[in-house]
């Protein structure tokens, strides 16, 4: 939020001749951004109704197909002219969104109410998706319901071909002056339409920030956004009907605040912070090289989060300790024309071993295949009733035995070359322990018979993410060499929240005292234990709850490279002696606004 004289000070507006207002939503990726808006308006709301003639509905249905053909070259084109820096996610989308429209709910089905109704193509492409919408509605399932936001990003582009319009992103024509600084502002914007606002050799772009009126904390805008580092506010419900084209708008994607037509005050206030954020990136550059280690002499362990073998570098350059999380399913997305072609052991192989021979030396934690829920291989996954609770993660390996030992000799295979762990996603019941190491050993045994070098003494870790898993953590400690806490799953099981609908993201609490007790329980025992524990999740890179996780006895912080930076600042900065007391009181504490003020007062020790 900020601070009350910000919002005094919209009620005193004189830089606009528009009321200002203020808008409240969900923070996805951080930092400030000031510019005008530039909206984009559904095409679905523009769209004619009429009826065609008897003689002409062929004609109709062939226009219908030719937009749909047309969509489909231009998510090939957008795929072939990805730049090798764009976020691996991208990729994932546009193939998803190719999917999509192959499938017959949206190629055919439009074209059945054409022929049935004699409606005209657009009318009878929204009707369909009116219907498909109304069906997930009533499913209310975490994944099927962002899927119901990419069948309508896709119709939307089907809709823009047959009504002649674009996506209208202002261009640069004079090289001598600054780009004008842009903030989007949709009911939604889909990743594949997010690549028409990224800067080109010679054409640069000015999309700096957005706001949409959907979306949660793990919507693909916000995945988007956090790739590219831009600042955005999701879930704000009226923000496209309230904001006008041409308005100033300030983005707070700390705050997860929206502020239209600010005064000038406001204004100077927050491009001084913007400047101040600027200053502080830099300066945390020079703590690249810097070992982080507490006031009081106790060295912590920073490591990163990857998706790829390219993300690599970006760790290396962080000043990263190794790679505390890599996200193997990533290999399995994103495969242009091949998405449903599982990678062969030799190509798992191969990226395995560029990435571990990238970190030089250092080690790298291999989380095993983690799809189900948000993140499926295949059309079948859309079926599952509540994939978050279904056939994901180690579940779906263990029912894919073939699928999983291949996976598994990649892994060993790569064990060669430097430092690997295996991390295992979603354990909850020591038979699936018992299951997993038994495959591992087969997948060693089939190794050592055809001669295949691997490391006899890599380890094997449990993501603690299930409530149950951290309940009865002496199973996992007696069997397993390491663990890592998975806060993101683990504060949505916990609580019963499903952490990508905004409707209920404001419940989705880290300071909650049931979560926080159970994380600090389990590095507890853990610790005593003598394995190593970490945490992977978002609580790691959050720098307003590294002293708390200090306090609670965390020495192994994964994160995203970007924040990495951030968090050994907060590290250089503490007295762990100190935070540790006080942790054990925040501990204790059970009134949310006790948590909270007791947690902000950390910063001050």
């Amino acid at each position: 939020m900020p601070p009350p004289a910000y919002e005094a000070a919209l009620s005193r507006s004189t830089g606009s001749s528009t009321a200002a207002f203020l808008l409240h939503g969900i923070p996805v990726s951080r930092g400030i951004a000031i510019g005008r808006a530039h909206l984009l308006t559904p095409a679905a709301l523009d769209v004619k109704h009429y009826l065609v003639p008897e003689e002409q509905v062929e004609a109709e249905v062939r226009r219908l197909q030719d937009a749909i053909a047309a969509v489909h070259r231009n998510l090939q084109e957008l795929w072939t002219d990805l730049p090798k820096d764009a976020p691996t996610e991208l990729g994932a989308f546009i193939d998803v969104h190719a999917l999509i429209l192959s499938d017959p709910l949206i190629s055919e089905a439009p074209l059945d109410i054409i022929r049935a109704r004699r409606y005209n193509a657009e009318w009878a492409l929204v009707t369909q998706i009116d219907e498909l919408s109304r069906q997930f509605d009533e499913i209310e399932d975490e994944y099927l319901r962002e899927r119901k936001h990419d069948i309508e990003q896709v119709a939307e582009r089907v809709l823009k071909v047959l009504t002649g319009t674009a996506l209208s992103v202002p261009l640069v024509h004079d090289p001598d002056q600054p780009p004008p600084q842009m903030i989007v502002v949709a009911h939604d914007i889909s990743p594949a339409d997010m690549l028409a606002f990224r800067d080109r050799p010679g054409v640069p772009r000015s999309f700096i920030g957005f706001v949409t009126d959907v979306g949660g904390q793990n919507s693909h805008t916000a995945i988007v956004a956090r790739s590219l580092d831009i600042p955005a506010v999701v879930g704000m419900s009226q923000a496209s009907r309230l904001v006008e084209q041409d308005d100033w708008v300030i983005v707070d994607g700390d705050a997860g605040v929206v502020i239209c037509n600010p005064s000038q005050l406001v204004l100077e206030q927050y491009r001084a912070r913007q400047a101040a954020m600027t200053r502080a990136r830099k300066r945390l550059l020079k703590l690249k090289k810097t070992p982080a280690i507490t006031r009081d002499g106790t060295a912590i362990t920073l490591l990163a989060n990857i998706e790829l073998p390219d993300d690599c570098p970006a760790a290396l350059e962080a000043g990263a300790n190794g790679v505390g999380l890599f996200r193997s399913e990533f290999l399995f997305m994103g495969r242009g024309a091949q998405s449903l072609r599982i990678p062969d052991e030799d190509e798992q192989f191969e990226q395995y071993r560029r990435a571990v021979l990238a970190m030089k030396g250092r080690p790298v934690t291999i989380r095993t295949l983690d799809v189900g829920a948000d993140k499926p291989l295949d059309q079948a996954e859309h079926t599952a009733l509540n994939p978050a609770l279904g056939l994901r993660a180690i579940r779906y390996c263990l029912a894919e035995p073939q699928m999983f030992l291949t996976q598994l000799r990649a892994i060993l295979r790569a064990s060669c070359f430097g430092k690997v762990r295996i991390l295992i996603p979603m354990l909850a019941h020591a038979f699936e322990i018992d299951q997993t190491l038994s495959m591992i050993e087969q997948a060693k045994a089939q190794l050592r018979d055809e001669g295949v070098k691997y490391d006899e003494g890599i380890e094997v870790g449990a993501m603690i993410e299930i409530p149950a898993a951290a309940l009865a953590l002496p199973l996992f400690v007696r069997r397993m060499d390491f663990l890592s806490i998975g806060t993101n799953d683990l504060i949505q099981y916990l609580l019963a929240i499903d952490r990508v609908d905004y409707e209920v993201a404001h419940l989705y609490n880290p300071l909650h005292p049931a979560v926080l007790q159970l994380i600090a329980s389990t590095i507890a025992t853990g610790h005593k234990a003598g394995l190593d524990v970490a945490v992977c999740g978002e609580m790691a890179g959050d720098v307003k709850l590294t002293r708390l996780l200090l306090g609670m006895g965390l020495r192994e912080f994964s994160m995203h490279p970007a924040q990495l930076l951030a968090v050994k600042q907060e590290i250089l900065n503490t007295d762990l002696a100190a935070v540790t007391t006080r942790t054990r009181r925040i501990l204790r504490a059970m009134e949310p606004n006790e948590i909270a003020t007791a947690v902000e007062s950390l910063q001050a020790l």
